[in-house]
């Protein structure tokens, strides 16, 4: 598609953004009127409200009450590395999800026993109802929200043992890997499983987003043997990071 054929609201979006990227619409200033937009470009009220409802989809403006709609303020992403290093010390795995060796990372979790449903269930092939520990995570830097997950693990697997709340105990804290070894289980593969799409409401409420941004969705897997003993999805807004992977080469 050429820039001609271009429905008449991408091409306003497309000029609007030009200048936000640029500078010629810095942070904080007001984004013209729908009435301007619609004199500047000759264009319909319709096509000037769908214009400004692309911008603010893709999180470069933001509406303020009473007030009109602003230039977000935008910063470069930072990166969240991942790889399958654990550190022989026992460190904790959050350290390598963070964006550098000196995060100042925190985090919250809460589990509870549940069944599980049929998506989750297929994950960790089991089947549907059985029981697992599903437990959630909200992960901060320095206090600001970066990351959410949620895990399930089968309690037909982990039930009765000393991992089987994973942050409680003597290996709270210490990963997949460690509290497995911990009941005699080897974990000697993980795979993930990387896409994108909008965040629902919840999760940027949790993640200090706007309606309509993007995030990061890794669905992980923990394989011993072939059996999953773990599987979890992590969330990650797209505006503010991005996900580095460092894989060694064997």
């Amino acid at each position: 598609m050429t820039f001609g054929e271009q429905p008449a609201y991408l091409r306003v979006a497309g000029d609007l953004r030009r200048k936000i990227v640029d500078g010629s619409l810095p942070p904080h200033t007001r984004l013209p009127s729908q009435a301007r937009i619609r004199e500047a470009y000759g264009v319909s009220d319709t096509v000037a409200l769908e214009a400004r409802k692309v911008l603010m989809a893709e999180g470069l403006v933001e509406g303020r009450s009473g007030s009109g709609t602003y230039v977000r303020e935008r910063s470069e992403p930072r990166r969240i590395a991942r790889s399958g290093y654990r550190p022989a010390d026992g460190a904790t795995p959050f350290r390598q999800e963070q964006a550098d060796g000196s995060a100042r990372g925190t985090w919250e979790s809460r589990s509870e026993q549940t069944e599980a449903g049929r998506e989750t269930a297929d994950r960790l092939g089991i089947k549907p109802g059985e029981r697992v520990m599903r437990t959630q995570y909200v992960y901060r830097d320095a206090g600001e929200a970066m990351m959410l997950s949620t895990s399930w693990e089968p309690l037909a697997l982990t039930g009765r043992t000393p991992v089987m709340l994973p942050e409680e105990g003597p290996l709270r804290g210490m990963g997949v890997v460690a509290r497995m070894a911990a009941i005699d289980v080897v974990v000697d593969n993980v795979t993930e499983e990387v896409g994108a799409r909008p965040g629902v409401a919840e999760e940027l409420l949790a993640l200090g987003g706007v309606p309509g941004h993007a995030v990061i969705v890794i669905r992980r897997t923990f394989f011993a043997s072939g059996l999953a003993v773990e599987t979890a999805d992590i969330v990650v807004p797209a505006d503010r990071y991005q996900v580095s992977y460092h894989l060694p080469v064997r």
